[in-house]
């Protein structure tokens, strides 16, 4: 990371009408879920990024048991835990069929208040994104019969 303060989105998904965002945000990393542009939980590490080269990472454990539900956050830097959250309930199955995922600055809608939707631009260099869906044991995935109960009430 830079001497000074970084700043800017790492990775975002969605936009302002939902997603979310890992950035940095006065020199601290942050993450943004935001609920359907109603609602914005944010979590924040509890110390500055250390200047250098530094493995920044969100862990985000959804309560599972169905659609919508909430999950807890974790923030790491090296591994260490600098920050920990909740997001109450999640938007379910998609965000937006134009909003892009994005990799060193959120080129669509801001997903998160903390910044505009251009000056965005992550400050630091970015050598790696990964996105990890872990063990999901998709059970916040709809169920057939309720494919079969949404297309019965669309004809």
């Amino acid at each position: 990371m830079p001497e000074s303060a970084t700043k800017g989105v790492i990775v975002t998904q969605g936009g302002m009408v939902g997603g979310w965002s890992l950035y940095a945000h006065e020199g601290r990393l942050k993450y943004c879920y935001n609920f359907f542009g109603i609602q914005h939980f944010m979590i924040a590490a509890d110390q500055p990024i250390p200047a250098g080269e530094h493995q920044v990472r969100m862990e985000f454990a959804y309560d599972g048991g169905g659609l919508a539900k909430g999950g807890d956050v974790t923030l790491y830097y090296d591994g260490q835990p600098v920050g920990r959250g909740r997001v109450e309930t999640t938007q379910p199955m998609a965000y937006s069929a134009d909003e892009a995922c994005d990799v060193g600055a959120d080129t669509g809608s801001p997903a998160s208040p903390d910044y505009g939707a251009s000056g965005n631009r992550f400050t630091g260099e970015i050598k790696s994104a990964q996105i990890d869906i872990g063990n999901d044991g998709h059970d916040h995935l709809i169920k057939p019969e309720d494919r079969i109960n949404i297309a019965m009430a669309k004809q």
